[in-house]
């Protein structure tokens, strides 16, 4: 049965919301939900689990499904081969068949996911002009990546379908990338703020975009106060929270990546791409010590600044360490700062 469920969500911050407020709010965020692809690929692996022929009118409803066509076209644009032949091959594959009835399952589990609560959850972490206009495809496909596509355009999540992920994991997971789905739309003027500085300065600025992910790993979660990884397994969450125990080495690893490019030791853009890439991992510094940094701003500053701050990175690391200063004197925690060097040489904020 094709299944497509467009969501309109309006995000309201209490009962006394006007009707104009709530209207803006409408326009703000708009998802769609299409689970069309998934839909069609259960259907085509039922049948051949029945020993019955799958028609060729099945196969093309699969091929026609928007999620699909999209995914053909993302893959052509990383110059991956992908074809028709080769996606019948994957769904007819006694591994997929095995996995068939969990995959039904966690798909009609995530049909009933809270997508508008994910919305309002993030939603005071962005600015006020952010938008989030995209569309969330769970899809079954030989990789099993989950991703974020075509952000200029036609923003798409998708998000392979893993038996392993709750209901509420996945909302986490939408949740999180809808945020940087809602800071590309103002990203210009970001980049705007430092587009006239030196070159290894604003090099080093746009890499520090990378500490996006551990901001949406705060958003998606709601507030500092609630483990970022609530919705998880005990396995991510212990991970997490041993990595996050080495927050004051990472957060100087990375700073030594930042004043590599600053001082001229990284100099091709394949250089710093081997390096800083590194830092992403399953959930590593860009993660863990964004996270942490932002947490800091916000307990201190409040979140208004801490979304100035997340538009800035110059005033990011400013207020970590005027933050971090405070709870070192109270003697509540130890945390490492970023060195003067470092602020001297990506300058302040105007």
């Amino acid at each position: 049965m094709k299944v497509f469920i467009a969501l309109l969500l309006i995000a309201c911050t209490g009962a006394s919301t006007s009707a104009a407020s709530a209207q803006i709010a409408a326009d703000r965020i708009k998802l769609q939900l299409n689970t069309e692809e998934a839909e069609a690929v259960l259907a085509i692996v039922s049948q051949h689990s029945l020993g019955k022929a799958v028609a060729e009118s099945d196969w093309q409803r699969l091929f026609k499904t928007e999620p699909y066509i999209r995914l053909k076209q993302r893959e052509a644009s990383m110059k991956r081969e992908f074809t028709d032949d080769d996606f019948k091959k994957f769904a007819l594959s006694d591994e997929l068949g095995k996995h068939a009835v969990k995959r039904q399952q966690t798909l009609d589990a995530w049909k009933r996911a809270d997508l508008a609560g994910a919305a309002r959850r993030i939603l005071p972490y962005l600015p006020e002009r952010a938008t989030i206009h995209a569309k969330v495809f769970p899809v079954i496909k030989p990789q099993t990546n989950s991703f974020v596509w075509d952000l200029k355009s036609d923003p798409t999540i998708f998000l392979y379908l893993d038996p392993a992920i709750s209901q509420e994991k996945f909302e986490n997971t939408v949740a999180h990338e809808m945020h940087h789905i809602g800071f590309s739309t103002v990203e210009h003027e970001s980049e705007s703020r430092y587009k006239d500085l030196p070159a290894n300065v604003k090099e080093t600025l746009e890499w520090m975009g990378g500490f996006g992910e551990g901001f949406a790993m705060l958003a998606a979660a709601g507030s500092p106060d609630v483990h970022p990884h609530a919705a998880s397994s005990a396995e991510e969450r212990e991970r997490w929270d041993h990595d996050m125990a080495n927050f004051n080495q990472d957060l100087k690893t990375v700073e030594k990546f930042f004043l590599d490019i600053l001082d001229g030791r990284l100099k091709t853009e394949q250089e710093m791409n081997e390096v800083g890439s590194s830092f992403f991992g399953v959930q590593g510094p860009w993660y863990t010590v964004g996270y942490k940094i932002a947490v800091v701003i916000e307990k201190r500053y409040g979140r208004a600044v801490l979304i100035d701050c997340m538009q800035d990175p110059r005033l990011l690391i400013l207020r970590y360490n005027a933050a971090a200063s405070d709870i070192n004197k109270s003697g509540k925690e130890t945390l490492v700062l970023w060195s003067p060097e470092l602020v001297h040489k990506i300058g302040t904020p105007p």
